[in-house]
């Protein structure tokens, strides 16, 4: 198997010592089929323990390896090494605050997460007699897409909204929302919608399209803010719709 050096300029941060991130070079040997996850763990393996990074699965599944490589966020189990030159810089994803090195801080992505209600929401709950909620392949494909999401971060990396505008709640969340807004077995749409409508919701959303253009799962969240933002427009035009005996006119 080929085998090249590679210089890799990573992000460096201790908490405890510095007051500003700062950058530290690696020259390494890398395989033709690596991964920018591998040249990292082959870092923390054999050259510097005090490297810290996030990573799981190694099969895009996760979604913990996101960073930015060469100023673009990338899920690092899947970018090849050999996309990049002689030299790659590796930084931790854009918009978070840094806990140590290339790991980011989560918390306020999870808030923004719960806040959406990402679970079927319904009225009463269904009797075990009564059998599982049926839905048709049809009824399926309208959110499958949707649902696809990783919670990889890197939408929130690319978006210049959530640069701009801390309390907006952010793709990779409203998609999650949209995803059961449009689940025939769920009942929560109005209660969502209401968070939808509200500042730092989708009508924050600039539709920059940069959230889909680096999603590794091709969810697609700028596509479901804006069918969100159409399907609140519409409830509020027909919320001037006047009632005249029983009809609406």
């Amino acid at each position: 198997m080929s085998q090249e050096t590679k210089t890799f300029v990573v992000t460096r941060f201790d908490p405890d010592k510095d007051e500003v991130p700062k950058t530290q070079s690696y020259e390494i040997p890398v395989e033709g089929d690596w991964k920018i996850l591998d040249a990292l763990n082959y870092i923390k393996d054999e050259v510097d323990p005090t490297l810290s990074h996030r990573w799981s699965c190694r099969m895009a599944v996760c979604g913990s390896c996101g960073m930015n490589v060469n100023g673009e966020p990338k899920l690092t189990c899947k970018d090849p090494v050999s996309n990049y030159g002689d030299t790659v810089e590796v930084a931790p994803l854009s918009n978070f605050p840094v806990v140590r090195d290339l790991v980011v801080e989560l918390e306020g992505f999870m808030e923004k997460f719960k806040a959406v209600k990402p679970w079927i929401v319904v009225a009463k709950e269904r009797a075990v007699e009564e059998g599982t909620t049926r839905q048709s392949p049809d009824e399926l494909a309208d959110f499958k897409q949707f649902s696809m999401c990783i919670n990889c971060m890197l939408c929130y990396a690319a978006c210049p909204v959530v640069s701009n505008e801390p309390d907006f709640i952010g793709p990779a969340a409203l998609a999650l929302g949209h995803r059961y807004n449009q689940d025939t077995r769920d009942e929560g749409a109005p209660e969502r919608n209401e968070i939808f409508r509200d500042e730092g919701g989708v009508f924050s959303c600039s539709f920059a399209n940069e959230c889909s253009e680096v999603c590794p799962k091709k969810v697609n969240p700028a596509g479901a803010i804006q069918q969100a933002k159409l399907r609140n427009v519409l409830d509020w035009a027909a919320s001037f719709v006047v009632k005249r005996g029983g009809k609406e006119s």
